[in-house]
């Protein structure tokens, strides 16, 4: 996933936020612009990844059924 830039254009939304968890986030001197750019940017960054596992899981059976088969390249060789 690309990174955002630090120059990245932010745009101002409403959203809802329990009353006890914005008076406590505040008291805590809680940055919630900067708290739920990361927090979705970790989210969007685990959807990525199991959407790019589901699109690939067929290769990695492919894969592990030939190494299962046929062994690595170079299994013969190790020393360890």
């Amino acid at each position: 996933m690309a990174r955002r830039s630090a120059a990245a254009t932010k745009k101002s939304v409403n959203l809802s936020l329990r009353a006890d968890l914005l008076a406590k986030a505040k008291r805590a001197k809680i940055n919630l612009s900067a708290t739920l750019d990361r927090a979705v940017s970790e989210q969007l960054a685990q959807l990525e990844r199991a959407r790019w596992l589901e699109e690939n899981k067929e290769a990695f059976r492919a894969y592990n059924d030939r190494v299962e088969k046929h062994g690595l390249f170079g299994d013969g060789q190790r020393r360890f």
